[in-house]
């Protein structure tokens, strides 16, 4: 693997690799159970993501994706009580 750079890494990873990555990243730990590192992380996560632009994957599927909603609209949760919604008054500054 010396002569191995990242760019062909990426290059050459497998639909099934980006899936293993991604979990990897999500899960912070390999599928053996052991914990990446910051350094794995980082790496691992900047491989998703050179992959998914060079693959074309669809936005809404990408790493970190977050769709956008409307302010106000009934499909928004505009109907969801304030404490289930994140807004609950911060205990910790009493």
């Amino acid at each position: 693997m010396s002569d191995m750079t990242f760019e062909r890494m990426i290059q050459q990873m497998t639909p099934a690799i980006y899936d293993s990555l991604k979990q990897a990243v999500a899960l912070r730990k390999w599928p053996d159970g052991r914990m990446l590192t910051p350094d794995q992380t980082e790496l691992c996560l900047e491989a998703v993501m050179r992959y998914e632009g060079e693959n074309n994957v669809p936005e809404a599927q990408r790493v970190g994706y977050l769709e956008q909603r409307t302010c106000g609209s009934a499909s928004s949760g505009a109907d969801v009580p304030p404490e289930l919604a994140g807004l609950a008054r911060d205990a910790t500054r009493d």
